[in-house]
């Protein structure tokens, strides 16, 4: 696919043909050895308890509520198409970052009524009622360092969240996983080099509570990224992303390895444990990701070009491996100056050669046939409560007519676009995406489902009427992968101050 593999260069050059309109002589060169933006002399001000309550409803008309509706929401909407949602909640932001120490928490409880959905093997589609925490974490930060616990969502993306599909690795198509982690969350600049080179990354250990095939599985993920630029009008970063499903109890082989050396073993992405398979390849269900980054920044605009990959197997750089059409493509443009419109996206996904269609033939082994986020002995796959912890192309098991609780879709060719803005204060968002699905069978390469998802969301903020936020969102889907539906989701909901201190 060489269009594939050739838009990203083709993005970067749009990139760079926008800089000569940047007014060099407006940049701001910073000669702090050490620019952390922390200062000895920072104001005490203030911090503000807040509460939080809404109201949401679903209404469709198809067998599911329809695709962008509920992907990429954190699992806070049903697949059901018809739902409620009852939220309420505390949290204190953190508001001093040129403090050395800060802090944040939020508690966040929903209740939900859905109707069943018909024919569905999966308990949780047959719930009337349930109750779940989507929000239950406390953040420190200590000078530049973060440490994190409790149930929030993992999402360290640099593109536009708002628009964006979602990476390939986290994209908040699921619901948060319980977890720890520790490490600088956001980029700052390394020590002696003025601001013009920043680093970022951190440890997760995080717990799969859903239990759906493994009990008492893990999530070990870490992350590294490094920036170059600072406040020069061009930047460019990459990052490298490296997650793992290990430990728990297998239902048919038992428990397959949760202590100390197993840890290290996944850690460090080396065989080991009680399996043969794991001790033929690595411990553990592993899955990579790497991205490089361009971006331009000019007054009242910043546009940015990127570019992810995807391993399951060995790693390779980005631009080299046997999977190179495989990856993520985007551009993103962010506007400032003029609210009407202030983001829009493009991106490219595909997965459908996954290192060609052969795993093992006639006694070679051609390490082919990835199968993204599926694995043999965690059968559940790259997938939590049923949702795509990844990209939400790469087709949940919640939609699986037969019940199996793996991925029967990994192998996608989509379109997606994205713009947003604010017009006399209705701020409005709209998405479109087509996918092309060719199930699992690299070696057929037959399109077996098509579909376009198309997404309109506006919100105001009602002064006059207590304060109150309203939300429409308007989406629908036409093609042969759910057939033609169409939704909508009216929101309510009002935020407060409680306390102040």
């Amino acid at each position: 696919m060489n269009n594939s593999r050739n838009i990203v260069y083709r993005i970067l050059v749009a990139a760079i043909i926008l800089l000569p309109s940047i007014r060099m002589n407006a940049l701001d060169l910073s000669w702090d050895w050490w620019p952390t933006g922390i200062r000895s002399d920072a104001p005490a001000g203030a911090d503000t308890l807040r509460y939080s309550i809404g109201v949401k409803a679903v209404a469709s008309g198809g067998r599911f509520a329809p695709f962008w509706l509920q992907s990429n929401t954190h699992g806070d909407v049903s697949s059901s198409p018809y739902s409620g949602n009852l939220t309420a909640g505390i949290y204190k932001e953190a508001v001093h970052p040129e403090r050395w120490w800060d802090y944040e928490f939020a508690v966040r409880m929903t209740g939900r009524l859905q109707s069943p959905i018909a024919g569905s093997a999966f308990s949780i589609q047959q719930r009337m009622a349930t109750a779940y925490f989507n929000l239950a974490y406390a953040h420190l930060r200590l000078y530049i360092f973060d440490i994190t616990a409790g149930i929030k969502p993992m999402i360290y993306e640099t593109q536009d969240t708002l628009l964006s599909a979602g990476s390939l690795v986290f994209s908040g198509n699921s619901q948060p996983i319980p977890r720890v982690t520790v490490g600088i969350d956001r980029y700052v600049s390394l020590p002696g080099c003025y601001g013009y080179a920043e680093i970022k990354g951190g440890l997760t250990h995080a717990w799969m509570v859903d239990n759906i095939y493994m009990r008492g599985s893990y999530i070990h993920y870490k992350w590294l990224g490094l920036r170059l630029g600072g406040r020069l009008p061009i930047n460019i970063s990459y990052e490298l992303h490296h997650a793992a499903q290990w430990g728990g109890i297998n239902p048919v082989y038992g428990d397959i390895g949760s202590d100390w050396q197993s840890y290290k073993n996944v850690f460090l992405a080396r065989s080991g444990g009680v399996m043969r398979n794991d001790q033929l390849n690595a411990q553990g269900n592993h899955l990579g990701s790497q991205q490089l980054m361009l971006t331009g920044k000019g007054e009242g605009w910043e546009v940015s070009a990127y570019w992810q990959n995807l391993f399951e197997d060995n790693f390779a750089a980005i631009g080299d491996g046997q999977n190179l059409s495989d990856g993520l493509w985007g551009i993103s443009l962010k506007l400032s100056r003029w609210p009407y419109i202030q983001g829009i996206t493009y991106e490219l996904l595909n997965t459908t050669d996954q290192s060609g269609p052969w795993h093992d033939r006639d006694g070679l082994c051609y390490a082919g046939n990835d199968s993204y986020y599926q694995n043999g002995i965690f059968l559940n796959g790259w997938n939590y409560w049923y949702r795509t912890i990844g990209t939400p192309f790469i087709t949940s098991p919640l939609y699986n007519a037969d019940g199996t609780i793996y991925t029967l879709n990994s192998r996608v060719r989509v379109h997606h676009a994205g713009i947003r803005g604010n017009i006399y204060g209705y701020r409005y968002l709209a998405k479109v995406s087509y996918a092309r699905n060719y199930g699992n069978n690299n070696s057929r390469r037959q399109v077996l489902s098509d579909n376009t998802a198309v997404l309109l969301e506006v919100q105001k903020h009602v002064e006059q009427a207590w304060g109150l936020d309203f939300g429409i969102r308007l989406a629908g889907d036409f093609g042969t992968q759910w057939g033609n539906q169409l939704g909508a989701q009216i929101t309510i909901s009002k935020q407060g101050i409680i306390t102040q201190w």
